[in-house]
């Protein structure tokens, strides 16, 4: 064999050929260029964007009701790392879209802290600067994998102060009016409930009235049920109605446990020691159900999982040999 047919053989190896020591150069040179190009480009995105990242970080800290998001980073690079060997050996080229967004995304940033100051923006616009990121460095074949990843992280990031009231009112409000409802089919309580407060008459003696507080809105229980619901739907393989069907379950399912949180509490409060509703008992309390959500999600995963019988699945028939005699 020649030498050019040699060199033919092992450029084919190196950009994607059949053979293993292609697959292992072309791992070798991701591990030593690529490692180096993703650690420069991460140095300066988390430049660029930190005092952004730091205000998250310093939200999840001093907010229980966003501390799942520490959790949502590690997801996301779990989705990457179960797709490690596709992205490894995957033959990329540059998307000049993306690069076009990310200019548009580099730009638009500082001019929205400095003119538009519509903070939620930020946040979301780094993430899209990311994205676009992936895009042009890679092209459509990379965003494959990456779309998931990237557009998890928006789970991380806190909702604005208004938006977060204008939603977990509504949600006070049912918990507080359907405690009430259950409250007062105990003997000897008489609730009434105003907006998000519960007046309670036991036994003929005034308590002290109990507040659907934010912590008690739901919220919380709401975006990391939804966020976990995600992952699960992404990471169980079932026909796209069922995940789809799957994560509208998550909204009505966490809605339910919290419900059912701020009822238990108000038992608590009303017959027990008012001690355990608050402090450390509340958040365990809040815990237990996030671990009810968790078993009505499998509940119904199980049930659509053998609701339908896949029409592919092979039927097998009953052979009855014979001798012949």
């Amino acid at each position: 064999m020649s030498e050019k047919t040699i060199t033919s053989v092992e450029s084919r190896n190196v950009f994607g050929g059949d053979s293993n020591v292609g697959s292992e150069t072309v791992c070798k040179a991701f591990n030593i260029h690529s490692w180096i190009k993703i650690a420069i480009i991460g140095a300066l995105f988390i430049s660029i964007f930190s005092y952004e990242i730091e205000r998250i970080v310093t939200k999840w800290v001093t907010d229980p009701s966003w501390s799942h998001g520490f959790l949502i980073p590690f997801f996301s690079l779990y989705f990457i790392n179960r797709h490690k060997k596709e992205i490894v050996n995957l033959q990329t080229r540059p998307n000049y879209l993306g690069l076009i967004l990310l200019i548009f995304g580099l730009v638009f940033y500082p001019f929205n802290v400095i003119g538009l100051k519509y903070g939620y923006l930020r946040p979301i616009g780094m993430i899209a600067t990311l994205g676009a990121l992936v895009l042009f460095y890679g092209g459509w074949k990379l965003v494959k994998y990456f779309w998931l990843p990237v557009g998890f992280l928006v789970f991380a990031v806190p909702i604005p102060g208004r938006y977060y009231v204008a939603l977990t009112m509504p949600m006070r409000k049912l918990a507080a009016q359907v405690s009430t409802f259950a409250l007062n089919l105990f003997e000897g309580v008489q609730a009434t409930v105003s907006g998000v407060i519960i007046d309670v008459i036991y036994k003929g003696e005034a308590m002290d009235s109990l507040n659907v507080a934010d912590a008690c809105s739901g919220m919380r229980l709401l975006m990391a049920f939804l966020a976990l619901g995600v992952a699960m739907a992404y990471l169980h393989y079932r026909p796209a109605w069922q995940r789809l069907v799957l994560l509208a379950t998550t909204i009505p399912i966490a809605i339910f446990c919290n419900i059912i949180r701020v009822t238990v509490t108000g038992f608590i409060f009303i017959l027990g020691n008012p001690k355990y509703a608050t402090g450390i008992y509340h958040d365990m309390l809040g815990m237990l159900m996030l671990l009810l959500a968790f078993f009505l999600y499998g509940v119904i995963a199980w049930f659509m999982a053998n609701l339908v019988v896949d029409e592919d699945q092979d039927v097998t028939e009953d052979i009855i040999i014979r001798r012949k005699k």
